[in-house]
């Protein structure tokens, strides 16, 4: 067997579904106000995960754009997804939080739940030590792109107390409905934002479109915003308008 051949469509890959900022173009920050009352300021975390084949470090300039005063007390994390053999890349070790069984991901693509499952174990502990830090969960928010999408989803409908919310960029519902069963009355009052590009070739937008609807039926809140000319990444306009959609969720330490 010729290898060779597999090699184009494993780089073609890496480029458009591992990183989560080709577009995104660092904002000058500007030099907003103080707040009057600093005490009320909030303490806030923000867990991002990136997507298959990226790193938490390359998407650290994000927090760069979240300028607002009302971030001064935010802690945020960007860890790394373990490497291992992903099915869709050939079996190919990459940073993967959970194993791909086919590309591009459509509505009806194969789910392998019990692999996700184990990194969803892995962000609950994330979030539990930041918690018993003395983060109030309810300035918990968990985002991320693409698989890290996924797994922000699925994180988010599973842990057990009310989060801030959850943020899911060109994502996709990485699970059947039967783990619904699993999830607790304060879970699903955790808000969901979701956005995904029209253009997106990687995690098609019907995969994204599908996620409101079921989440609607799991009785919770989804605010689900298209991007028509968006393909596979992440721009600013969806980052900007994460700040004020989490913004107006902060609730101050009084």
């Amino acid at each position: 067997m010729k290898l060779v051949p597999l090699l184009k469509p494993f780089l073609v890959l890496l480029i458009t579904f591992g990183f989560t900022i080709f577009f995104v173009r660092l904002i000058e920050p500007t030099n907003p106000s103080p707040p009057k009352n600093s005490e009320a300021m909030a303490r806030s975390f923000i867990l991002w995960l990136h997507g298959l084949g990226d790193s938490g470090p390359a998407n650290e300039p994000i927090k760069g754009l979240f300028t607002s005063p009302q971030f001064k007390n935010t802690k945020w994390s960007f860890p790394s997804a373990p490497s291992k053999p992903v099915t869709c890349n050939y079996g190919s070790v990459m940073p993967s939080w959970f194993d791909i069984h086919e590309l591009p991901v459509s509505d009806s693509s194969p789910k392998d739940e019990s692999d996700l499952l184990k990194a969803v174990k892995n962000v609950h502990a994330m979030i539990d030590k930041e918690i018993e830090a003395g983060t109030n969960p309810n300035n918990v928010y968990v985002c991320g792109f693409s698989q890290g999408g996924a797994l922000t989803l699925a994180s988010v409908l599973l842990y057990p107390k009310t989060l801030g919310g959850g943020a899911v960029f060109s994502g996709w519902v990485p699970f059947n409905s039967s783990i619904l069963e699993q999830q607790t009355p304060e879970a699903k009052k955790t808000p969901i934002l979701w956005s995904h590009g029209m253009a997106d070739k990687t995690v098609l937008f019907e995969a994204g479109q599908a996620g409101p609807p079921f989440l609607e039926r799991a009785g919770m809140t989804c605010e689900f915003k298209a991007y028509p000319r968006l393909a596979h990444s992440i721009n600013n306009e969806e980052l900007k308008n994460l700040e004020s959609w989490i913004k107006t969720r902060l609730q101050s330490n009084s």
